[in-house]
C-alpha cells in the first residue's frame, strides 16, 4: 500500500462497500502505519477451484456443484515446482472442497515430501462423496493440519447457512476425525473448527464462543476439536449479495469502518501470505484472488514467475474488505489477529 494511492473500486456502483474502500488506505495512514508484505512469503495459499458438494450462503468463493473451475495437472505441476524449490514454510489448500480436484492429494503428498507443512480447508461432508470415505486416514497419514468450518454447535443454524443435513453429517466427520487421531490431546494431529457469524455482525471474542463450542460438541455429541478460528465474513461476492438483498450492506459497512483496530494491521496474513488461483494467477490473499484483484503490476503475475525476492516488503494490493480483516480483534484465515 503506497501512500496516497487510490486503487480502483471493487463495485462500478456508488455502493457502500465501493465507499469503503476510498477510506481504507487512509485510515491505516492515519493510524500511523503502513501496510506492505513482511520480508518473506511463509505460506503459499492453493484455491484449486470452485467445485464444490455445498453452496453455502455466507462462501465468499461463490462455490457449489455446478462450478466448472478447476485447476488442471498442469498449473498443480508448477505448484509442486514452486514449493520444492522456494521451500514455503506452509501449504494451504483450500477450494471449493479441495478434495474433489483430480490433483489434491499429489498436492498434499509432494509438499509434505519437500518439507512443508500442509493445511486443508476441509468441509467435513466432502467426506461422505464418492472416493473420499479414507479421507480421515489420508490425513493421517501425511500430517495434515484439518481446519474445517462449522457455523454453528446446533442443527438449525448449521443447516440454514450450509444446507440441509449438512450439521449431522459434520458432526459424524468429525467422530471419524477423532476415531484417528485429530482433535484428541496429544496425539499431535490438529483440527481446528472456523466461526463465520450468521448474518450481518461481527464474530464474538474468539475465546468465549470457543468454550462454547467444546463444551457444547462434547456434551451434545462426544466430538472434539483443538482450537476455534473467528473469521470475519467478507462484503464481497455472495455474503455481498446477502447484504444487498435484505438491505444490510450500508450498516454493515459501517460496523466494520467503526470497529477499524489499528493494532490488527500488522497481523493481516496478507503481510506473509500468498495466493495462488485454479489457473496458477498470484494475489494478496483469497479474498481478493475472489474480486480478480491481482497482485501489484511489475511482480510476477502467476505461480511459473514467482521470484520472492521481488515480494519482499512489497506493496499489498487493498480494497473495501480489507476493513473485514481489520475489525475488531481483527481476521484470518487463522482467526482473530489480536490477542
Amino acid at each position: 500500500m503506497s501512500e496516497g494511492k487510490v486503487l480502483p473500486v471493487v463495485n462500478a456502483d456508488a455502493s457502500a462497500t465501493a465507499r469503503a474502500h476510498v477510506g481504507f488506505d487512509e485510515r491505516v495512514g492515519g493510524a500511523g502505519l503502513t501496510l506492505r508484505r513482511a520480508g518473506a512469503v511463509e505460506t503459499l495459499q492453493v484455491n484449486v477451484g470452485k467445485l464444490c458438494n455445498q453452496a453455502c450462503k455466507h462462501c465468499h468463493v461463490d462455490a457449489s456443484p455446478k462450478r466448472t473451475e478447476i485447476m488442471s495437472e498442469e498449473t498443480a505441476a508448477q505448484i509442486v515446482e514452486a514449493v520444492r524449490r522456494f521451500r514455503f514454510r506452509i501449504v494451504d489448500i483450500t477450494g471449493g472442497a479441495p478434495e474433489l480436484n483430480p490433483s489434491f492429494r499429489r498436492l498434499v503428498i509432494e509438499s509434505r515430501d519437500a518439507g512443508a507443512h500442509v493445511i486443508v480447508r476441509h468441509n467435513l461432508t466432502v467426506m461422505f462423496e464418492p472416493g473420499q470415505e479414507d479421507l480421515p486416514e489420508f490425513f493421517r497419514a501425511h500430517a495434515v493440519e484439518v481446519v474445517s468450518s462449522l457455523p454453528y454447535f446446533l442443527e438449525q443454524q448449521t443447516d440454514a447457512q450450509r444446507g440441509h443435513g449438512v450439521f449431522n453429517k459434520s458432526v459424524e466427520a468429525l467422530r471419524r476425525l477423532n476415531e484417528v487421531g485429530y482433535g484428541v490431546e496429544g496425539s499431535g494431529l490438529a483440527l481446528h473448527l472456523v466461526y463465520n457469524p450468521v448474518g450481518a455482525f461481527l464474530p464474538p471474542a474468539q475465546s468465549a464462543i470457543e468454550a462454547d463450542f467444546k463444551r457444547e460438541l462434547r456434551a451434545r455429541h462426544g466430538v472434539s476439536f483443538n482450537s476455534l478460528y473467528t473469521i470475519t465474513n467478507m462484503p464481497i461476492k455472495r455474503f455481498l449479495d446477502y447484504l444487498r438483498r435484505t438491505g444490510n450492506e450500508e450498516r454493515y459497512m459501517r460496523k466494520l469502518v467503526e470497529a477499524f483496530n489499528p493494532q490488527a494491521v500488522a497481523g493481516l496474513m496478507c503481510r506473509t501470505l500468498l495466493s495462488v488461483d485454479w489457473t496458477g494467477r498470484l494475489y494478496d490473499c483469497d479474498f481478493n484472488q475472489m474480486l480478480d484483484l491481482g497482485v501489484a503490476a511489475g511482480l510476477p503475475q502467476t505461480i511459473a514467475d514467482f521470484d520472492p525476492r521481488e515480494f519482499a516488503d512489497g506493496e499489498i494490493t487493498t480494497a473495501a474488505h480489507c476493513f473485514g480483516c481489520t475489525a475488531g480483534a481483527g481476521s484470518s484465515c487463522g482467526g482473530s489477529v489480536v490477542g
